[in-house]
């Protein structure tokens, strides 16, 4: 074990470059690994794996706990003594206190582990959005968990079974909802779970943290209290999560989130220091510029501003890189721009960056939370003429941006229920990819017999009754996206250089009141966001609070006609589909020409195929070597 535990731990040497150690307890079979970046006391009383006392409790940690000092105070008054000033030993001074009942008094971002020799037990937990990563898997051997997929190969040899209804997913969602994984022994352990093991096996997994709206917290604000709330609540958050013994600086793009979130930090750090990225040739069309409202919101509140520029041949160049660092097979351009900002602010001697995620998530912004206002102009008619609309807009011209849009809006529109929500969060129509398997695989997914938004779907079936179809939809942007896509990629690729990022949007007391504000305030006709709008006026420009939506990407288009061709004639070969056995060859090569010719916009879907191949390349045929160098190599 000893030696398999140190190649896993040697794999995450990435996540923390300042330190790492080993704790291994014979006797019970038991080995912890950990890699450390130093954020809060970078002394060596913040070692890991961190015993207590009498040495019977051994904890590692990722993440933090922002409120660890109101915390560490009440373990004083009770008598509890620290060696050194970590969030880290306050977590396993609280379990010596307070057991599995602190979880839910704890504020921040984490996966942890708790071996308790004297109950025989280890507690893994995950924070209640899904801030931080933990992967799981029960074998023979027994019970492994990590940060990241790769550090369990050393100690999966023998499971590497593939997951066909997970890379269904995959392929459907360009990520995957849920707990499933490419690799079928391995899960991920939901947002707000936690596990007791013993002996090896799970003992018992439970729900620690429910969304507020799963918990039936009505929106009952008043406008004024909205408003008022937002700017509290938001400013609260972010002050919170400045605390660090290193530099702390933020993502800047330009939009309202990332722009909200440092003009709140630089009223305690003023100097507080942004990052953004330039792509060299612009965007796709379609897609709004960042920089230059990305320098707009700079020079209004007087903030530094540091560019990288990157050219989309480069981007092209990473796309297998991103792929082993990602453990999973995510097709989405945008990781690479967290990867090229995180590199900039680690060489400025950043360890930690504040984001925006999470503001469309909480207060909405997405295209799909404005298609769905637009519904009362069509789902009145009957399913069959709804299907109608779905077939007529999936013939237009693709090759024109509100085309593919309005295909989107009406993918699914025969639907009703649950499943029509669920259904804005697919890329393409079912039917279509389902079409792209050979017919071994096609069986296979109809003997699972589950829908590839069944995920979705199971998850609405337990929410409370009386909640909007927009509601309902924004369970669904932070239970699934925000975890198993967003923060995903968002973590992996800046602890690819060993930059952690924290989310103030997803404070709990932020989440809390945000499922209090009643629809009417977020989704106000085509203005998404609308009570966040209101709240920033004092503090940013009204051209960079009304800007034109856009988001971190690339030009995928461009990227399928010139940089990637040879990749896309590599991978998807004939001869490549036959031997993976996956994807049947002449209905892939026919997508292939489709999308050349602009018949139709199947660019993503191709892109999820390249990852996919990727993927298993690097996991599936791993032997037992390093695998394929890592994006920070």
């Amino acid at each position: 074990m000893g030696d398999a535990l140190r190649r896993g731990a040697a794999l995450l040497a990435h996540r923390g470059p300042d330190d790492s150690g080993l704790h291994v307890d014979k006797t019970a079979g038991i080995g912890l690994g950990h890699t450390r970046l130093s954020i809060l006391d970078l002394s060596p009383h913040g070692h890991q794996p961190m015993l207590s006392g009498d040495g019977q409790v051994a904890l590692v940690f990722n993440g933090e706990i922002y409120n660890f000092r109101e915390l560490r105070k009440e373990l004083e008054a009770k008598g509890y003594d620290f060696r050194g000033h970590s969030d880290t030993e306050v977590l396993l001074n609280l379990y010596l206190d307070q057991g599995e009942a602190m979880l839910p008094r704890l504020n921040g971002i984490f996966a942890f582990a708790m071996w308790d020799r004297r109950k025989g037990t280890l507690l893994v937990a995950r924070d209640g959005l899904g801030v931080k990563p933990l992967y799981y898997a029960e074998s023979p051997q027994g019970f492994v968990f990590a940060s990241e997929i790769k550090a369990l190969l050393p100690l999966l040899p023998q499971g590497r079974e593939l997951d066909v209804l997970s890379l269904h997913r995959y392929l459907g969602f360009l990520w995957c909802p849920g707990d499933g994984t490419p690799i079928k022994p391995v899960r991920k352990l939901q947002p707000g779970e936690a596990m007791v093991v013993r002996q090896g096996r799970s003992e018992r997994c439970w729900t620690w943290y429910r969304l507020p709206l799963f918990r039936g917290v009505q929106a009952d604000l008043d406008e004024a209290s909205a408003l008022d709330g937002t700017v509290t609540h938001l400013r609260r958050a972010v002050h919170r999560q400045l605390v660090a013994d290193v530099p702390v600086g933020a993502f800047l793009s330009g939009g309202l989130d990332s722009s909200a979130v440092v003009a709140f930090a630089r009223e305690l750090n003023p100097k507080i220091r942004c990052f953004t990225i330039e792509m060299a040739g612009g965007q796709d069309a379609g897609a709004a510029d960042d920089l230059p409202y990305a320098r707009r919101v700079a020079g209004h509140l007087g903030v530094s501003l540091d560019v990288v520029t990157i050219d989309a041949g480069r981007m092209a160049q990473d796309l297998e890189g991103m792929v082993v660092q990602l453990d999973e097979p995510l097709a989405d351009p945008a990781p690479l721009n967290v990867l090229y900002i995180s590199r900039l602010a680690r060489q400025h001697g950043m360890k930690v960056l504040l984001s925006g995620a999470g503001g469309d998530d909480l207060f909405t912004g997405y295209r799909r939370h404005h298609a769905l206002l637009l519904e009362r102009w069509w789902r009145w008619l009957p399913g069959g003429m709804r299907a109608g609309l779905d077939k007529v807009a999936s013939r237009l011209d693709q090759r024109r941006a509100w085309a593919r849009r309005l295909a989107k809006l009406f993918n699914g529109a025969g639907l009703d229920g649950d499943a029509s929500i669920a259904n804005y969060f697919l890329w393409a129509r079912e039917a279509d990819f389902l079409a792209l398997y050979t017919p071994e695989v096609r069986v296979q997914l109809r003997e699972a017999r589950a829908r590839v938004v069944q995920p979705l779907v199971d998850f609405l079936a337990s929410a409370p009754e009386g909640l909007s179809r927009l509601e309902r939809m924004l369970l669904l942007e932070q239970r699934f996206f925000l975890a198993d896509h967003n923060l995903i990629y968002t973590d992996k690729m800046s602890m690819a250089v060993g930059m952690e990022v924290r989310v103030p949007f997803l404070d709990p007391d932020l989440v809390d009141f945000a499922a209090r504000v009643p629809t009417r305030y977020k989704q106000r006709g085509r203005v998404g966001k609308w009570v966040l709008k209101q709240a920033m006026e004092p503090f940013l420009p009204r051209d960079v609070i009304y800007r034109p939506k856009t988001g971190f990407g690339a030009p995928l288009r461009r990227w399928m006609r010139h940089e990637l061709r040879d990749l896309v004639g590599d991978l998807l070969s004939t001869a490549s589909l036959k031997r993976r056995g996956l994807f049947d060859p002449p209905r892939v090569q026919r997508l292939i020409a489709d999308n050349g010719s602009g018949r139709i916009d199947a660019n993503y879907t191709l892109l999820s195929l390249l990852c996919i191949e990727i993927w298993c390349r690097q996991f599936v045929d791993y032997s037992g070597g390093r695998i394929w160098r890592t994006i920070n190599s």
